[in-house]
């Protein structure tokens, strides 16, 4: 899955077009590395965003095969500090 579309899945950030953009200004990381919105995430993974002045990390637990239910987006990955 293309990781604008996890981090939209997954209710990291509401929409798809501000995960889009937030990539496209190097806000967003896989593995310590910038990743462009049509980086393929899997299972493993390490994602950093940057809201503001502060980072958040998440560890992806699952890639879903389409949308999920607001009450399972959280169980698609872990909260994680670095």
């Amino acid at each position: 899955m293309r990781l604008d579309k996890y981090l939209k899945v997954s209710r990291i950030i509401k929409r798809r077009t501000v995960a889009s953009e937030a990539c496209g200004l190097e806000r967003v990381t896989i593995n310590s590395k910038p990743a462009k919105p049509s980086k393929e995430v899997k299972p493993g993974d390490v994602i950093g965003v940057r809201f503001g002045d502060r980072e958040a990390f998440f560890k992806v637990l699952v890639v879903p095969e389409g949308n999920v239910g607001k009450a399972e987006a959280d169980s698609l990955y872990e909260v994680v500090d670095k």
